[in-house]
């Protein structure tokens, strides 16, 4: 007997943390439906030369057609989805005063209101079938201030709302949902607003590299976990060893732990799955 089909929704999949999460599941044996504003062709070509069978959906999720049309699509595919990586996001580093109003509703629409969406759309189908996990790629800056960032930083503490709501609602019905608060990592997304360096500051950490993202072993406690962000993990995997260090760091408004503490060992795309951190 072939290996049961398994179907994983991916956004922002044309590059950084979205493509390395597109390799690792082609390589345990999903079937990909990628979305991105511009084609995935490095994408694409990379996870099927892992042997997986992949689509590429373009345009912009925070419009609810598109995510409409992009459910459509994979349901007429596959006839099912088993995961939904909300990867997708923008960031927008300005003062609080400088930001408009235009631009403080653009982040939220891309990085709230579409995981949302999203969520609705693939979520029906997995309720459907009574199975399926949703992981939402939100932030540290979900779970404390960092300057510069009224917008990001919303968006990111919303996202983990919205990640807890889900699953209280949908935990008992066969859908997990959980969150993954990674610090700061250096991708394409923000590579300007990192340029030389500008950035590093007190305050900010350098940051980590999306190649060293770990998805790793199943998590030992069943299917039932949901609801969790690798943030709380990540409060309470170090409290007791790294209590000073971590209260000196957010006193002096530092937001971001360094790459060594927020790896964790848990994987949200086996069955039985908790968060993991990037």
């Amino acid at each position: 007997m072939g290996k049961a089909l398994r179907v994983a929704v991916i956004t922002g999949a044309a590059q950084g943390i979205g493509k390395r999460i597109a390799e690792v599941l082609a390589e345990r044996g999903y079937s990909l439906a990628l979305s991105d504003l511009r084609a995935p062709l490095d994408t694409l070509r990379a996870v099927r030369e892992r042997g997986a069978e992949a689509i590429e959906v373009l345009g912009d999720i925070s419009e609810e057609t598109v995510v409409a049309k992009f459910a459509t699509q994979v349901r007429t595919r596959w006839g099912r989805a088993d995961v939904l990586v909300n990867n997708a996001g923008i960031s927008f580093i300005a003062p609080a005063e400088t930001l408009s109003g235009a631009e403080y509703r653009r982040v939220l629409e891309v990085n709230l209101v579409a995981p949302f969406l999203l969520a609705k759309a693939f979520g029906t189908m997995m309720l459907a079938q009574r199975s399926g996990s949703i992981i939402n790629v939100a932030s540290v800056a979900g779970l404390v201030g960092v300057a510069d960032r009224a917008a990001y930083n919303a968006s990111k503490h919303g996202l983990i709302g919205l990640t807890r709501t889900l699953a209280a609602e949908w935990g008992g019905r066969g859908v997990r949902v959980n969150a993954v608060c990674p610090g700061w990592v250096k991708t394409e997304m923000d590579v300007a607003d990192q340029a030389g360096g500008r950035l590093y500051r007190r305050g900010h950490h350098r940051p980590g590299a999306y190649g060293a993202i770990r998805f790793t072993r199943r998590y030992r406690q069943g299917d039932h976990l949901s609801g969790r962000s690798a943030g709380e993990r990540l409060r309470q995997r170090t409290r007791t060893c790294c209590r000073r260090r971590l209260d000196r760091r957010w006193k002096l408004g530092i937001a971001a732990a360094s790459p060594s503490l927020i790896h964790q060992r848990f994987s949200p795309f086996q069955p039985g799955g908790h968060s993991a951190t990037r």
